[in-house]
């Protein structure tokens, strides 16, 4: 679903069941930004993909869990309810694994990268 903008809601109401695939809403998209909410349910990047974004991406975990891996590290991180992580872009990274039992909400925002 894309919207030019949620006007007023609340992001974990009337959740979509993501149990079969992640379920991912536009709420807000402007130049050079977007912001999304991101339903997982037990889902990860499939074995030796890496996301790897020409945006920076702030993510918060509002609901559930998940572990995300940076290739330039050893250990997933993992986040939980207000937890929130920034990938700049061209940060290759993957998420190993989203709450299995609940649904994982998350709010992303993707925006141009600085130049410097």
């Amino acid at each position: 679903m894309v919207r030019d903008a949620l006007e007023f809601g609340n992001l974990l109401d009337d959740l979509p069941d993501a149990s079969g695939t992640e379920i991912l809403d536009t709420l807000l998209a402007r130049k050079g930004l977007r912001v999304e909410r991101i339903v997982s349910h037990g889902q990860a990047t499939p074995e030796g993909e890496w996301y790897d974004q020409d945006e920076d991406e702030w993510v918060l975990v509002l609901a559930g869990n998940t572990e995300i891996l940076m290739e330039s590290e050893t250990s997933p991180r993992r986040l939980s309810a207000g937890d929130f992580l920034f990938l700049p872009a061209r940060c290759r990274h993957r998420v190993t694994r989203t709450a299995p039992d609940e649904p994982t909400v998350w709010l992303a925002v993707h925006m141009e990268p600085v130049t410097q």
